[in-house]
Parts: structure tokens; C-alpha cells; sequence
């Protein structure tokens, strides 16, 4: 209902803000919670004004803003203009005892404040003066359009009941490293992207922000990837964040439930399976970026290396006290029974091909993956199950790769087989144990990976468009989570400095409040692509870890 990134103010936005000039505005976390401070400094005075989302959810959810008066007086303006339908529909909005409400359909927005209030068309609007110690206080909470309005709300409850569930959150981090405000931030952000009530996490909370600005690589990323999940779940478990790391783990076997065919790369927050694609042509896009997209149709795509990422997320649980029974063992089984059965079989990549599917080294890898946790989880938990034939899988998929993935002529591993084109996600290889680090086959791929892809000191997906195998004419920008896997194989090799240089740059991208996109151009030199990101931020966590390690763990497992 505010679509006003991806068009402009007409397709809905909720804005406060002094009605005159600004002459600075800042904004910061308060502390360590997710309630964001931003400051204004006009000639009249400052004010700032708090936002979050209240902790609790029932009745729910609500958005509080809380407008604070620091010095001088400040006049304010509030503009409340929300379009159901992705920008596209003015709502009814009408007074229903102390709440002006705004229904369209079977959605319904009830706003409450300590101002008055004109409703301007559809829209409420405000204006209003803050002087130095007063507070003006706003709370706009959904609910369906068939049900009664919500109670309503004290925000200043809100506000300490929201910072106190973040302080008990963060005091139950247990992570050392020599990283701990962007290690703790990031664990943050993981948190506030879990759907809580069923432990999925979003990749990203927004859709087609664009990794190319003016480009047509615009996705929506607000579902929940089981990619995610093995790389989220060993962040949150190397902060000592063991519930949250059950919710993840949780959701995936939930993902996993019935035949394992039908298990699909992605779901919507809910457990929806139905993730729809279409565009909005009425809205231009973030600078111009079209088109604009709305669900994503790779959840219909066949990619191997889900299987080997929900085992990891699976083992990874296990190994630290998150464990499971032997129902859910025997579901796993079937996974396992199913990856014997297509592992030889093209996919999609982890990249999300649409063309031709094809033998990706990555999703290879992935399948070996889980079978090689498989033979680990019966050995190290008891668990029943074909032992040998297992082993006897892995090790074939593990010969097939060597011997069709290999490039030897230039010793290195390449995207899929019989390509000439290279590809980041060649450095999970190492991570999950498939060869060490020192290999020579991987340091060669390593090697081969910074002479092709390293750019202005960051490292890009692939030389080649998986899409057309065309050389890239228009480059997106260097992917961020692949950074981050190239610091672990640095400190997996010893190139300890080398590891420490590039990480430090890799965080020194992350915006004013902490947060990484998908992307990072370093011509631009700005984030592009949805943000905040999953990928990126586990990524992150584990790179730190992995630091100071210094190598000591050499693999995911």
C-alpha cells in the first residue's frame, strides 16, 4: 500500500516530516533494537522522530511514529496516503469512533494520533508544531475489513515494550569475533526478515529494486528461499541463537513435508506454494528501473542443490542440540531416496537460470552435499539408514563432478558442464567440504575466479550471463554474498590478510543503519538490488566467524 519507491508519492506513501526547509537529516538505530531515529535540523529547531514496529503483534501489526521536539519549534507535516493494490487503489477512509480508517476490499488501516486530523480526498493529513520537549505520537495498525477496529495502542507502552523484547534478543547473542557490531547487526536483521509466527524468512523485504539501475533485473524477494536456510541457520547457531535457529529449521522440514519431488525452492511467509509472477506497467520503477514485479516465477523451477541445503540446515541444527525425531528422520530419508533418483539430472542453477536447465556445478556439488551429511548424520546420531549405498551416491556424484566440472587445461572448476564460463558459487566447494581449500584444484578455481571476476576490488557472480552464456555487456553488480564466501576460502588457504582486507571493505559498503543489498557497484559506488538481504548479512556472520577461526573449521559441517 505504499509503493512510492517504485513510482512516485501519487502510489501511496506515509510521510512526516518538518513542513519547511531541512537543513540535515540522520538517522540511526536506537542502541541495539530495530527502532529507528531519524533527526531533523531545521532553522527553527530539531526534532526526531522514532520509528518501529510494535513487538507484539496482538492485536496486529502496528507501525508507532513518534515525533520528538529537541529544541526550538518545528512545524510538522503529516501525509498519510495509502494505495491498496501496489499503488493502484484509493481506499474509503472514514472516522469509526477515535480512528480514521482507510478500507479497501479485505484490507483496513486504522490510524490514531494526538493532532487533528482533515481527511483531504482519501488521504488524512495533519499539520502541526512540536516544541522543544513535547511529543506527537502516531499508530497506524492493519486488520481485516471485516473485523471490528483494533484497540488501540499507547505508543510510549509500545515503544518500551519494543525495546525491551530487543534487549532481551540481543543479550542472548554469544558470538566473539572481531567484528561484534556488524556481527550483532547483522544477527539483527536476520531476526527482524523471520515471519514469526511461522519461522520462515523473507530474503529480502523488498521487490524490484534494481541490480542494474535502468535494467530490467528487477525480482521480487519477499518469500522465503530453503537456499537460505542452511547459511541462516549456522549464523544464528554462531551467535548462540539456538530458538531461532529451531524456528529456520522448523519451517524447512515443514517445506519438506509430504513427497520430496513437490518440495519447491521458495514458498510465500505462510507456507504458500502458488508465488504467481506479473508486472505492474503503471508504475515506472525505481529510477526508471522496469518493469516492476510482483511474486517470482522460479518457484516453479527445478533446482538440485535445494536437497543438499536443507540436509545442511538439517545437520548443521542436529550437531548443535536442535535435534530431530525419528519421524523426521524418516521423512529425510525420502529426500535422500529422491537425490539418488535426479541428481544426474539438469536444473536451474542456484542463480536461477531461465534458459536451458544444465549440469551446474554448484547444484552437483549441493546433491553431494547431501548425501555425504546423510552418511555423517547416521554416523555421528545414530539415525538408521543405507549407509553404503548412500556413501557409494556421493562418491559417484563426487567422481562425476571432478571429472566433467574440471577444466584442465586451466585448472580450474567452471559453471556447469562443458562450459568455458566461471562462477562465484564455485567457492561453496571448500565451505561444504567437497575438496579442502588447499586442493590444488581449488586454488586454481580460486585463482581463475580473481583473474575473471574481481573488479575495482570486489568479486562478480560469473563472466557469463547464465541466461544467454553471453558475455555480460551491462554487468550487474558484484554480488555481496559471494564476497563473503571468498573471504572463508581465503582463511580456509591461509591468505589471512587478504581474507581481513576484503571483509573489512565488504562491510565498509553497508549503509548508514547497518544494512546490505543484494549488491554492491563499485562504479556507482552504491548498493543495488533488494535490501535488506538474508544472503548477504548470514554471509556476513559466517565470514566473521570463519575470520577468527583462522581456518580451524574447514567446512560448514
Amino acid at each position: 500500500m505504499f509503493c512510492a519507491l517504485l513510482g512516485d508519492a501519487s502510489n501511496g506513501r506515509w510521510r512526516i516530516a518538518p513542513a519547511g526547509e531541512v537543513r540535515s537529516s540522520t538517522r540511526k538505530y536506537r542502541g541495539e533494537t530495530m527502532v529507528l531515529e531519524t533527526t531533523h535540523v531545521t532553522a527553527t529547531g530539531t526534532i526526531r522522530v522514532t520509528d518501529f514496529m510494535h513487538a507484539f503483534r496482538d492485536p496486529g501489526p502496528h507501525i508507532v511514529r513518534i515525533v520528538d521536539g529537541i529544541d526550538g519549534e518545528v512545524p510538522v507535516e503529516m501525509l498519510l496516503d495509502a494505495r491498496y493494490g501496489y499503488g493502484d487503489l484509493p481506499p474509503w477512509t472514514r472516522w469509526i469512533g477515535d480512528a480514521c480508517t482507510m478500507t479497501a476490499v479485505g484490507d483496513a488501516l486504522a490510524l490514531r494520533c494526538n493532532v487533528p486530523i482533515t481527511i483531504d480526498d482519501h488521504d488524512p493529513r495533519a499539520v502541526f508544531s512540536v516544541l522543544a520537549g513535547e511529543r506527537r505520537s502516531f499508530v497506524l495498525s492493519w486488520y481485516p475489513s471485516h473485523q471490528d477496529v483494533p484497540e488501540a495502542v499507547d505508543p510510549n507502552a509500545a515503544l518500551d515494550a519494543t525495546l525491551q523484547w530487543w534487549a532481551e534478543f540481543t543479550g542472548r547473542i554469544a558470538s566473539t569475533t572481531d567484528y561484534p557490531a556488524m556481527v550483532r547487526r547483522s544477527l539483527m536483521i536476520l531476526e527482524a526478515l523471520t515471519y514469526a509466527p511461522s519461522g520462515a524468512g523473507v530474503a529480502a523485504v523488498t521487490t524490484s529494486l534494481p541490480e542494474v539501475i535502468g535494467g530490467s533485473k528487477n525480482w521480487d524477494y519477499r518469500y522465503a528461499w530453503v537456499r537460505d536456510s542452511t547459511y541462516t541457520i549456522s549464523a544464528l547457531l554462531h551467535g548462540g541463537l539456538v530458538d531461532e535457529a529451531r524456528a529456520w529449521r522448523d519451517w524447512v522440514l515443514c517445506a519438506l513435508a509430504g513427497r520430496p519431488e513437490n518440495m519447491q525452492i521458495m514458498y510465500g511467509i505462510g507456507g504458500e506454494r502458488r508465488i504467481d509472477e506479473f508486472e505492474l506497467p503503471a508504475l515506472k520503477g525505481y529510477e526508471n528501473s522496469r518493469p516492476v514485479r510482483i511474486g517470482n516465477a522460479a518457484y516453479q523451477q527445478f533446482q538440485l542443490g535445494v536437497y543438499g541445503e536443507t540436509m545442511g540446515a538439517i545437520y548443521l541444527a542436529h550437531e548443535s542440540g536442535v535435534e530431530i525425531d525419528e519421524s523426521a528422520w524418516g521423512m529425510i530419508s525420502l529426500l535422500l531416496e529422491h537425490v539418488e533418483k535426479v541428481w544426474d539430472t539438469p536444473d536451474s542453477g542456484i542463480w536461477e537460470s531461465r534458459a536451458e536447465p544444465r549440469h551446474y556445478t554448484h547444484s552437483k556439488v549441493q546433491a553431494w552435499s547431501a548425501m555425504a551429511c546423510a552418511v555423517r548424520a547416521l554416523d555421528a546420531f545414530g539415525y538408521h539408514g543405507p549407509r553404503d549405498r548412500w556413501r557409494a551416491v556421493a562418491d559417484r556424484i563426487h567422481a562425476d563432478v571432478c571429472a566433467k566440472a574440471f577444466d584442465v587445461k586451466r585448472n580450474t572448476f567452471v559453471q556447469f558442464y562443458g562450459a568455458t564460463a566461471l562462477d562465484a558459487s564455485l567457492l561453496m566447494i571448500p565451505i561444504v567440504g567437497f575438496l579442502p581449500a588447499d586442493d590444488p584444484r581449488m586454488r586454481g578455481t580460486t585463482d581463475a575466479l580473481e583473474a575473471a571476476l574481481m573488479q575495482d576490488g570486489f568479486l562478480y557472480r560469473t563472466t557469463a550471463d547464465p541466461e544467454t552464456q553471453a558475455t555480460h555487456s551491462d554487468p550487474e553488480g558484484a554480488f555481496l554474498a559471494c564476497n563473503f564466501w571468498l573471504v572463508e576460502n581465503y582463511v580456509l588457504q591461509g591468505r589471512h590478510d587478504e581474507a581481513r582486507a576484503l571483509f573489512e571493505r565488504l562491510i565498509g559498503v553497508a549503509n548508514d543503519v547497518g544494512m546490505l543489498s543484494e549488491e554492491y557497484d563499485p562504479q556507482l559506488k552504491r548498493q543495488v538490488g533488494n535490501v535488506p538481504q538474508t544472503l548477504s548479512h548470514a554471509a556476513l556472520v559466517n565470514a566473521a566467524v570463519r575470520l577468527g577461526s583462522r581456518g580451524t573449521d574447514k567446512s560448514l559441517k
